[in-house]
């Protein structure tokens, strides 16, 4: 199927700009992060040269072979997927930012190697706004019993929040949303000493109107740049 990705990408920004203008904030605030999870490079090349600056991959193993193809461009990787501890190390040397911090233990994973690299990594907290067994994530409850020691971690340089809430119809998915904002908004009124949190990862191809709506800074759009998944 023949996919024109850069009229699509024009679609999605008139889309975040329309969806931008209903509560008023700036099309400027909103970053379109491509996932391309079974993306091929050539597809993803065309993206970045159509204006996408940042790309978020799923599986450490996949984004290292496109990264590597993809060397040349100017162009941010995000891990978006979750990150299994065993992939920590190659996963600091590929990403500018681990979206997907999703429990304690894998904090405390990446703060090590950090250490030991002598590096930082820009991360964002993800909670399970949907408290669905399937999906990863801290629940509401575990991040605030677990924030003084992720806060803690001097590798860490936590930036927001991340969800994947149900897949449910956009306007369904609302209180999802609003429920991360309402989070941060929490933890930022707490001014604990050395976090603002000011990103809001949600959203994706189906529901990221109302995603912006309640306050996402970042979405994540797959289908709706680059077609269906084969």
């Amino acid at each position: 199927m023949d996919v024109n990705i850069r009229e699509n990408i024009e679609r999605v920004k008139e889309r975040i700009a329309f969806a931008c203008n209903k509560v008023g904030r700036s099309p400027n605030e909103i970053k379109i992060v491509g996932a391309t999870k079974t993306v091929p490079a050539e597809k993803i090349r065309e993206a970045i040269k159509a204006g996408i600056k940042i790309i978020g991959e799923n599986r450490v193993q996949e984004a290292e072979r496109k990264i590597y193809e993809l060397r040349d461009e100017n162009v941010e990787w995000h891990m978006i997927g979750y990150l299994q501890k065993n992939k920590v190390n190659k996963a600091l040397r590929l990403f500018k930012m681990i979206q997907s911090v999703s429990s304690l233990d894998l904090a405390k994973k990446i703060n090590n190697s950090c250490e030991r690299e002598g590096m930082k990594m820009p991360c964002l907290i993800e909670v399970n706004v949907g408290r669905e067994p399937t999906k990863a994530g801290f629940l509401e409850e575990e991040l605030f019993e677990n924030l003084e020691e992720l806060i803690k971690l001097p590798n860490l340089e936590i930036k927001g929040l991340m969800a994947i809430p149900p897949f449910l119809e956009p306007e369904e998915v609302r209180p999802y949303f609003k429920k991360l904002r309402e989070i941060m908004e929490k933890i930022n009124d707490m001014k604990i000493s050395g976090i603002q949190l000011k990103e809001l990862s949600m959203g994706m191809s189906h529901d990221f109107e109302v995603a912006i709506e309640e306050g996402a800074t970042m979405v994540r759009i797959g289908t709706a740049i680059f077609g269906p998944r084969e």
